[in-house]
């Protein structure tokens, strides 16, 4: 007979049944219509089929008529495995209090993050979201319409043009949308551009204000060039005066460049340590024993844990040991010349600007004692060297 449908969920069974009106039993079957497959005959007085569970009660009158007798063997389909799992009431307890876990944090608001905000501080943002119910661990059927949030915290945060709520799953993104505003200009008080050391004028420009000084006039530290004075001795206005100044320096150096030098190569060598970290305290777990190397550098890479782009107060941490040899490195008089004239010109242009140009050097004294070499040098330099400095009026004028 044809195999009936969906027989996995509907259920069905694996029967043996015996007595000597066996092909009787069988045709009974058949008659009242109550469908059988994979009947197979296993002796002179026995057989094997299978048919639905919905059918087994059916086959009592057909038993009693015939005198056979029938055994279940297998019992297949969806209503015996629902059987088997509710016998497991450990394990039927378990995936229920674990769906009902997973419910419970699946109604939480887990992460609350913000973009967007360049000028607002990201702590002031969180903390009127927290006014209107948005914060870690707070039940989402709780939380009001994604709009009406938006239109609240738009008026909790001045400066802001839009503000967008957006919730994925039990995660909630605040985007920020900053007005723009008009950048005030500075108000400065009235000021001269004075020197900032004894130098010849090189280039002068006066954007406001009356130059004082000429291209090539040597002045002193302090001494006014462009001020920030108007007018004649009866009318006078304050202003503040603006321009660029550059004149030539002089800067004396004292350097000192040994010729023997210890360097540091890395020979490829290297080894790890790996800690598992709670808090602040590390508990090693693979790299025991001592150093093989001679000399070495550690690494220390930290990878924490995280949650939902949060991190957790535990993580794991490798140590690199690398080993290191050092080596001697002689260079020749001009050699160490050469790095310290450059090292000292490198350090004119971190304290007086990137536009200033070396003009000329000049080596006031030279020696050679005690593996180093030493020297005196006068550096020339083109720099900026002007510098504000309010005017102050005496009182009664």
């Amino acid at each position: 007979m044809n195999i009936p449908t969906m027989i996995s969920i509907r259920g069905y069974l694996k029967l043996t049944v015996r007595g000597e009106h066996v092909e009787a039993f069988i045709n009974a079957l058949v008659e009242t219509g109550i469908p059988v497959w994979e009947v197979k005959p296993t002796g002179a007085d026995s057989a094997e089929f299978k048919l639905l569970l919905k059918d087994f009660k059916g086959l009592r009158p057909l038993l009693k008529r015939t005198g056979c007798r029938t055994r279940i063997q297998e019992r297949y389909g969806f209503p015996f495995r629902v059987l088997r799992l509710l016998k497991r009431k450990v394990f039927v307890g378990g995936i229920v209090m674990f769906f009902a876990i997973l419910l419970v944090l699946s109604s939480m608001v887990w992460n609350v993050s913000v973009e967007g905000n360049e000028k607002l501080a990201s702590e002031d943002v969180l903390e009127a979201a927290k006014q209107e119910g948005i914060y870690p661990y707070q039940w989402i059927f709780r939380l009001k319409s994604l709009d009406k949030l938006s239109t609240n915290l738009s008026v909790r945060l001045p400066g802001t043009s839009w503000v967008g709520v957006e919730r994925n799953g039990t995660r909630i993104r605040i985007h920020i949308v900053e007005a723009s505003v008009p950048k005030k200009p500075e108000l400065l008080s009235p000021r001269h551009l004075v020197s900032t050391s004894d130098a010849v004028i090189t280039q002068i420009y006066a954007e406001k204000g009356i130059p004082k000084v000429q291209i090539n006039n040597r002045v002193k530290k302090g001494q006014v060039l462009i001020s920030g004075i108007l007018g004649d001795e009866e009318n006078t206005k304050s202003v503040v005066a603006k321009g660029k100044v550059k004149g030539l320096v002089w800067h004396e150096y004292q350097i000192e460049v040994p010729l023997v030098k210890t360097r540091k190569v890395y020979t490829g060598g290297t080894y790890e340590k790996s800690y598992l970290v709670f808090g602040d305290r590390a508990v090693q777990l693979w790299g025991y024993g001592k150093s093989p190397f001679e000399k070495h550098e550690i690494l220390t890479l930290y990878d924490p844990l995280t949650w939902r782009s949060r991190a957790l107060p535990m993580g794991w941490m490798t140590e690199k040991v690398m080993e290191v040899n050092e080596t001697k490195v002689t260079v020749t008089e001009e050699e160490a010349r050469k790095e310290g004239l450059d090292r000292a010109f490198r350090d004119i242009l971190a304290k007086y600007g990137p536009e200033t140009r070396l003009v000329s050097q000049k080596i006031l004294h030279d020696n050679k004692e005690n593996g180093k070499v030493y020297m005196k040098v006068l550096f020339e330099v083109e720099e900026t060297i002007s510098k504000e400095l309010p005017i102050v009026y005496n009182q009664g004028e």
